[in-house]
């Protein structure tokens, strides 16, 4: 064999090994769990990559003396701060004819600006008292609302350099984008690459909504949330069967994290088979 067909032997082979490989369930996302910044060391010694905070945590009503505080804690822990939940208050209704999309406005200002100083890449739009529809309001105008809001904060999503990913909620949380389609219905209005879109695998299960709209609506999708369907615990807890929705993320080439959003019973014991429960249901593909 001469050295030309020795070579193109050898990457025949490793893309042979490369193919092998990206086949055989060895691909793992990152995991993260929706906890205090506080409790990330020992997130990071059970082997999730990084914590989930929550707005609040940004401190959007404080000034940045204040905040400072929060900045040194990431600092001393070297924590890595996926994103933060919860972006608008419930006292900021952004629905509505009592609306109060200016103040939510200067809150998501803050909010983003502080996410860009602590390096937070996503900052999650569930809300869903906030964007609730109120009774004999017309769908179509709070829909209207949303967009303009969405498309208000965008520049500034990108000024910070952070991404906001809407969440479908379930309806027993609001009565406003409950469905990937819904979602994906708003970041195609908004059309910016700033605002895009979470899969809640909870929320998707607790709707009935298939995995095959992960695959619909894949290329606008950035993070990902999980817990279990009856009673929002952790994974493995009961043991909801995960498989086809991660078959549906391997398949859209998800290459995000996929974060832990439940109600621990107890949080110290839950963690660790959580990890693994969901490890070897990826693994398993």
């Amino acid at each position: 064999m001469n050295r030309m067909n020795s070579l193109c032997y050898n990457i025949l082979l490793i893309c042979l090994i490369l193919g092998m490989t990206s086949f055989s369930g060895s691909y793992q996302p990152d995991y993260a769990v929706c906890t205090s910044v506080s409790n990330y060391p020992l997130l990071k010694a059970t082997g999730y990559e990084y914590v989930e905070s929550n707005v609040a945590y940004l401190m959007p009503d404080k000034s940045d003396a204040e905040f400072q505080e929060h900045l040194d804690e990431i600092k001393e822990l070297k924590a890595n701060i996926i994103s933060c939940t919860s972006f608008i208050p419930g006292s900021l209704p952004l629905i509505g004819p009592e609306a109060k999309q200016d103040e939510a406005l200067v809150w998501a200002d803050a909010a983003l600006r502080r996410a860009g100083m602590a390096k937070i890449p996503y900052i999650v739009f569930g809300s869903g008292k906030a964007r609730n529809v109120p009774e004999n309001f017309s769908k179509e105008l709070a829909t209207e609302q949303f967009i303009s809001f969405c498309k208000q904060i965008a520049p500034l999503a990108q000024k910070y350099k952070v991404t906001v990913v809407i969440e479908p909620l379930n309806k027993a949380e609001t009565n406003l984008i409950n469905s990937l389609g819904e979602g994906a219905r708003i970041i195609e209005a908004v059309d910016h690459p700033n605002v895009q879109l979470l899969c809640d695998i909870y929320h998707m299960t607790r709707e009935d909504e298939p995995p095959s709209e992960i695959v619909k609506y894949g290329k606008y999708i950035r993070h990902c949330h999980i817990a279990e369907r009856e009673e929002r615990t952790s994974p493995g807890t009961k043991g909801d069967d995960f498989r086809p929705y991660f078959k549906a993320l391997k398949q859209i080439g998800y290459k995000g994290c996929v974060s832990i959003e439940c109600r621990w019973k107890d949080f110290d014991k839950e963690i660790q088979p959580a990890l693994s429960y969901m490890r070897q249901q990826f693994q398993s593909l």
